[in-house]
């Protein structure tokens, strides 16, 4: 006896070439990373040009600790899209992470000035990581291209406060260390220049940098440092825009109670 298939109506089948083709733009745009020994979320985000606060967020992990051979599910957004504020961010940063200009991202979303809040979010028209390129080190969460305004006094302190803090660390360590410096700088909440933010001296004595305290500041600073400080000053910041960073394994009632920007090598980064 013939078998006669049931009929399946037009609209069904368009409804079912419409999911599968969803789903295969949702692959295309998205990924899956496996952790590698060494990686942390801040690389493999660079390697992606995804935000580690987007891909943690993604993943549930609540914070940033990952380990080798973990799957990691990386959001992707071939247009751009759409970009979440993060502290420290400013229009500059963000529109050359994105490979386009402050004007148009003011025009894109209505803005009447510059002044933007973490937690906002943004229209981005460009391609996520189009405009870092160099060292693998992002540009970060500061304004600052000011490398070549800073007087040569005032980036051998910032290389050696590197040297003195991070030059057993990796690269991308050491030019957070500084960044947090700059991060200082600018923060109304600190003296407003390297030398000042350095060897600062607070109400009750206390030096905000041990190696000040020490003397380790007085070390000349590794060609490393000298590199690192020269990355920062062009406005890499791979802790977006923290102000405090410790090592790791130091316990702290008022450092450990501040929001975590994240963990590079030795150190904890905190706003």
């Amino acid at each position: 006896m013939k078998r006669v298939l049931p009929r399946v109506p037009g609209i069904l089948v368009t409804a079912l070439l419409l999911a599968a083709l969803l789903f295969s733009l949702g692959q295309a745009l998205a990924a899956t990373h496996t952790v590698s020994p060494g990686e942390s979320l801040w690389k493999i985000g660079q390697q992606y040009g995804v935000d580690a606060k987007t891909i943690e967020s993604a993943n549930s992990l609540g914070g940033n600790s990952i380990y080798p051979g973990q799957k990691i599910y990386i959001p992707q957004d071939s247009s751009g899209g759409s970009y979440t504020v993060l502290p420290g961010d400013n229009l500059y940063t963000i529109a050359s992470r994105y490979g386009t200009s402050v004007n148009q991202l003011m025009t894109d979303n209505g803005l009447k000035s510059t002044i933007i809040h973490p937690g906002q979010t943004l229209r981005v028209a460009g391609a996520p990581g189009a405009a870092s390129a160099g060292s693998g080190v992002s540009r970060g969460s500061v304004d600052r291209n000011t490398y070549g305004n800073v007087s040569s006094s005032e980036l051998d302190t910032l290389a050696r406060i590197i040297t003195a803090e991070a030059d057993n660390q990796s690269y991308e360590a050491k030019v957070a260390v500084g960044a947090v410096v700059l991060n200082r700088v600018e923060s109304g909440l600190f003296p407003n220049s390297i030398n000042g933010v350095v060897y600062q001296v607070d109400a009750g004595g206390r030096y905000q940098f041990e190696p000040v305290l020490n003397g380790y500041i007085n070390r000349p600073p590794s060609q490393s440092a000298i590199s690192a400080a020269k990355e920062a000053l062009s406005g890499a910041d791979p802790t977006n825009g923290a102000l405090f960073f410790w090592e790791s394994w130091v316990k702290s009632g008022y450092l450990n109670s501040r929001p975590v920007a994240g963990v590079i090598g030795a150190f904890t980064f905190t706003y």
